[in-house]
């Protein structure tokens, strides 16, 4: 397998890029690692460290495409940044797949761009993996589509529904929409009419709606929803978690003696919940429905995270997902 991954793209970058790099070459010798960036400053940061050589090759990129840019104007104006250097090393067929921590925006508007979308896909999502209190989840789409129709909806549940079944071994996952009442007359015009095609769609596992305050539970496996309505959701479970474990740190420092020796004997209870509200444990999020493995790192991912990313980057390889979805969506067209 042969991965590209932008060497700018993060807020630590080139450093924990590398390092995340460096771990996962030692760890899975059949990969290859396309770094793209300005050659002198990745060569720099590899100096640091023992790795395989052979494993890891520099494409020189000199630009480098911030947050603050207009995404499509960056992409054309900026040929030689990074990110799109990478884009172009899936594109051609070189690499097989594509991490970039860097601007959101212009990742997704590249990869859709550059790479371009599965035949029969009308809109690409964003589609990271949650952490809920029965199993993991994910919502689908969580930013990449604000205004969406209900086909759109449909599509992404068929997307969701195959990478989840591929990447956690689950037969056949339950899906649910979300939105503000469990009912099927609750919500708006888009999710009324979405509903009505997802009850009648029965090669999905349709379970209905889920109210937000559900999904935490886990209960269900991919959720499904326009990228304003899973943006807001994401941040806000998110939000959400690391505010409840820092409540809970205060609350152990005002604490007295007792409820301190207490905490001593639920350390390892409290470090486990930490680690599965932690990012960098799940990696990136998968950009579905483009003609090519797209993960999304989170910005101020380290090394760790980076790392993670590039596991998740080869199951998604291994497990065939992108090849499903493409026979999904070719039976439909």
């Amino acid at each position: 397998m042969k991965i590209a991954i932008d060497g700018m793209g993060g807020d630590n970058a080139p450093s924990a890029v590398i390092d995340g790099i460096i771990q996962a070459a030692k760890e899975y010798n059949e990969i290859t690692f396309y770094i793209t960036g300005p050659k002198e400053q990745i060569i720099s940061e590899l100096s640091k460290y023992d790795y395989p050589k052979d494993k890891v090759i520099i494409v020189d990129a000199k630009e480098i495409i911030s947050t603050n840019e207009h995404p499509v104007m960056a992409l054309r104006k900026k040929k030689d940044s990074s990110i799109v250097k990478a884009l172009n090393l899936v594109k051609d067929g070189t690499c097989d797949a594509i991490i970039s921590g860097g601007s959101t925006g212009a990742f997704l508007a590249g990869c859709t761009l550059i790479i371009g979308r599965v035949k029969g896909v009308e809109r690409p999502a964003l589609a990271p993996i949650m952490p809920g209190r029965r199993g993991n989840f994910m919502i689908v789409d969580v930013g990449a589509n604000v205004d969406c129709k209900p086909e759109y909806l449909v599509q992404f549940g068929k997307m969701g529904k195959i990478y989840y079944k591929n990447v956690f071994n689950k037969e056949n996952p339950t899906l649910g929409l979300i939105n503000i009442g469990a009912e099927e007359e609750k919500g708006n015009e888009l999710t009324k009419a979405t509903f009505k095609l997802l009850k009648e769609d029965h090669s999905i596992n349709f379970k209905g709606n889920v109210e937000p305050r559900d999904i935490p539970t886990g209960d269900t496996n991919v959720l499904i929803s326009d990228g304003f309505v899973g943006n807001t959701a994401l941040k806000m479970y998110e939000g959400s978690a690391s505010n409840l474990l820092e409540m809970i740190k205060d609350e152990i420092l005002k604490a007295n003696i007792i409820p301190k020796i207490g905490i001593i004997f639920l350390k390892p209870l409290l470090k486990n919940i930490m680690k599965k509200f932690d990012y960098k444990e799940y990696g990136g999020a998968p950009f579905l429905g483009v003609n090519g493995i797209c993960i999304k790192a989170h910005g101020s991912s380290d090394g760790k995270a980076f790392k993670n990313a590039i596991r998740q980057t080869k199951i998604f390889h291994e497990k065939g997902v992108l090849e499903d979805i493409k026979k999904e969506f070719s039976n439909q067209t």
